[in-house]
């Protein structure tokens, strides 16, 4: 046990976790709960994903409930490890899943402070109000933040900051500010329609109107068909990455349903991995790191 790797384990739980809670399940006719049941390659891809992890016979959950177990799996795989990275990237990490029904936004964040104050003034003016809408304010399914550094721990190998210089620095704490947003990550159990479409909304919103370094944006998902995961992850300069909760289950799915005279589908989904626009969920925390 002592020589598993952390991230391998913490993946393998991760797994387990689906299972246990019966997010990942296969219902009475066969169709997995990730799988599209009026898609036959969906349901074929995400049986083979399913049987490789060894998913239950179980009534598939409520698409909210599913969703939120996802979230709350998601959340403790990156908390598992990436806290355990100091060495790579040091700094006092929090990971907090904040889901839909949070009342923290993006503004309890250095880099959007002042949409609060925006928003206050938006609640003044109801005409400029409905000019400018509310969706510049993002509350992301999972946040990464950094807590600010003392003087002291700036200072504890030699003299770097004093009372007269760096008064405006975001990680100094000294200076008043908010813990610094590090990543949003964006939970997607499934890409069924549109809705899957709004993390590259929250994506531009969190570029848009950020003062400050822009945080790591990335999205996660169980979604078995590449179709619908070439319709977020192809293009750049949004999103970071689109990270797939079992990747390599995936690839070794879609190359069995290919078989059957689908190489199509295999070569888009192999063109999202050389891309490196599709990853596993096991490349997350290393590439929070950088």
């Amino acid at each position: 046990m002592k020589n598993e790797a952390l991230i391998r384990l913490a993946r393998e739980q991760f797994h387990k976790q689906l299972v246990d809670d019966f997010v990942l399940t296969i219902d009475a006719n066969g169709i997995p709960s990730n799988a599209d049941a009026g898609n036959k390659p969906s349901c074929a891809i995400a049986a083979g994903i399913a049987n490789q992890l060894g998913a239950l016979r179980h009534e598939k959950l409520k698409a909210q409930s599913a969703g939120k177990f996802f979230e709350c799996a998601v959340s403790e795989f990156v908390e598992k490890v990436f806290p355990n990275l100091q060495h790579l990237r040091p700094g006092r990490w929090s990971v907090l899943n904040l889901g839909n029904q949070s009342e923290t936004k993006t503004s309890a964040f250095a880099q959007y402070e002042h949409l609060s104050y925006l928003a206050k003034v938006l609640e003044k003016d109801a005409r400029l109000s409905s000019m400018i809408g509310n969706d510049y304010m993002v509350a992301p399914d999972i946040v990464v933040s950094r807590e600010l550094c003392d003087d002291e721990e700036i200072n504890s190998r030699q003299i770097v900051v004093d009372a007269d210089t760096s008064l405006m620095a975001d990680l100094r704490k000294s200076n008043g500010g908010k813990p610094l947003l590090h990543a949003s990550i964006s939970a997607k159990w499934t890409m069924r329609s549109d809705r899957a479409q709004n993390s590259r909304t929250e994506a531009l919103n969190l570029i848009r109107n950020r003062k400050g370094h822009l945080p790591h944006i990335v999205v996660v998902t169980g979604e078995p068909l590449p179709s619908r995961l070439a319709s977020l992850a192809l293009g750049t300069g949004d999103l970071d990455c689109i990270y797939h909760f079992a990747l390599n289950e995936l690839h070794e799915a879609v190359k069995e349903y290919s078989r059957a005279g689908r190489e199509d589908i295999l070569e888009q989904l192999e063109s999202l991995i050389d891309g490196k626009r599709l990853k596993d969920i096991s490349d997350l925390p290393l590439d929070l790191a950088c």
